[in-house]
């Protein structure tokens, strides 16, 4: 029988280490050398408590590219003296899961070795596929660790979910990147040291911050940089930039950034801040955002946020949705700008939203409330004769077009669904309601004094 390679041997197959891409090479070798994730692996945290233990179960890591998620499953097999065993959830299924319970199996009843399955991608497994971990998992076969840059909660069945740990992984931050540039540059044995480059301050703080959180991206552009400038070189910020060439926004429109993004640029709206309004608006088109999608969010926050504070604030994000129709990308952002700046800045009232929710309540608690007689339509002789429109006032014969008479069925006599706000045009509105009902009043105690 074949003799099963210690994680961290080489492999026969495996390319040289020279031939590596960079970020491959320098690939942190002990917890001391991994970069970010404090929150998770500081000292006395839960996480790495475990891992020098020797005793992880099966995990998730949620978290965006170049977070380190791959590499912390490598470290967890080394740590605890597991073999590492990668499955790709975009090419391989069941039958090679197979192939690896069988293999996992053998190691631990020849060796008493455990099996660290790592699931890259793991949101892409379809409920079958997820569904064949589940008995392996629980009878110790392996121990799962799964990488997903999606929300577990809407990606991962339930059966499987409650079998894990999930673990948030963070963006490096622009320290942390700077840190990881550095050690590649200065390490002789896997990295870039033997070269002998200087990086200038501006080319190092362009590349950590450019990188957007992923160490694997300034890896990528440091090597390059690199390969341009050759042994004994200069890294200038113009280097950085030729060898960053287009930097790609990280965001997903299938994904969770997408709702995230959408969510900030309603909130800013909402909270009336067009300084972050008009940020997420930009990150959203330069993540290649559907501007239609922007619209339709803003259309919707006009109506529920500003309301009748302001009914002009429809109307200009209508007609920004018309100006973009007419005009395209780029010009079209402008008017797409003017509307978020509009309704960041206008009065906000919910009063309608309010509205509409108390009256559907209500209609679902009245189905069959009959409308009153005197308002409803009499077209034929038999309808008049039952009082069909009898004592209807139509209200233009009034000097104030306002006749105080009633709408409501009997059972919602009273009842006021609308309430306005207090800021913008809902305050002539205020005015309004308190008018008429003060001529209804009157009305109902001319009445009373007519009757005695």
């Amino acid at each position: 029988m074949a003799k099963h390679r210690r994680d961290g041997e080489p492999s026969l197959f495996a390319p040289p280490a020279s031939s590596l891409p960079l970020a491959a090479r320098i690939r942190p070798r002990t917890l001391e050398e991994f970069a970010g994730q404090s929150h998770l692996l500081a000292s006395g945290k839960s996480l790495r408590d475990a891992i020098e233990r020797g005793s992880v179960s099966s995990m998730i890591f949620w978290g965006p590219p170049g977070s380190g998620k791959t590499t912390l499953a490598h470290l967890i097999a080394r740590y605890t003296e597991r073999e590492f065993v990668p499955f790709s959830a975009v090419t391989e299924g069941v039958p090679r899961l197979r192939e690896i319970v069988g293999d996992a199996e053998r190691r631990l009843a020849e060796h008493g070795r455990g099996t660290i399955l790592f699931a890259d991608e793991i949101h892409r497994l379809n409920k079958g596929q997820q569904d064949a971990f589940l008995p392996h998992v629980e009878r110790g076969t392996f121990t799962i660790i799964g990488a997903t840059t999606e929300n577990p909660s809407f990606e991962i069945n339930g059966a499987l979910l409650s079998r894990v740990r999930v673990f948030v992984l963070e963006p490096l931050s622009e320290d942390d990147i700077s840190g990881v540039v550095r050690t590649a540059l200065s390490d002789r044995e896997r990295g870039l040291g033997g070269m002998e480059l200087l990086i200038e301050d501006g080319a190092l703080a362009l590349i950590s911050q450019e990188a957007d959180g992923d160490a694997r991206r300034a890896l990528t552009v440091l090597e390059a940089a690199a390969d341009h400038v050759r042994s004994g070189g200069r890294i200038t910020e113009e280097v950085a930039r030729e060898a960053m060439q287009k930097r790609f926004a990280r965001y997903d429109k299938a994904g969770e950034e997408h709702f995230n993004l959408l969510s900030a640029y309603h909130k800013s709206l909402r909270g009336s801040d067009p300084q972050g309004a008009l940020y997420w608006m930009a990150r959203m088109i330069d993540g290649g955002e559907d501007p239609m999608t922007i619209f339709r969010r803003a259309l919707a926050m006009a109506a529920e946020d500003v309301g009748l504070a302001d009914p002009q604030a429809l109307q200009i994000a209508v007609a920004a949705r018309d100006a973009y129709h007419m005009l395209g990308a780029p010009e079209g952002y402008l008017p797409l700008a003017e509307m978020t700046i509009y309704l960041a800045t206008a009065p906000k009232s919910n009063s309608a939203k309010a509205a509409l929710g108390a009256a559907m309540d209500a209609a679902r608690r009245t189905p069959a409330a009959a409308v009153p007689l005197h308002i409803r339509n009499a077209p034929t002789k038999l309808m008049k004769e039952l009082g069909y429109n009898e004592g209807y006032q139509y209200a233009h014969d009034s000097n104030e077009a306002y006749t105080p008479q009633e709408y409501l069925p009997e059972q919602l006599r009273g009842t006021e669904l609308y309430r306005p706000g207090r800021f913008g045009f809902e305050k002539e509105i205020t005015k309004r309601l308190a008018w008429w009902a003060e001529l209804k009043a009157k009305a109902t105690q001319e009445r009373g004094d007519d009757e005695l």
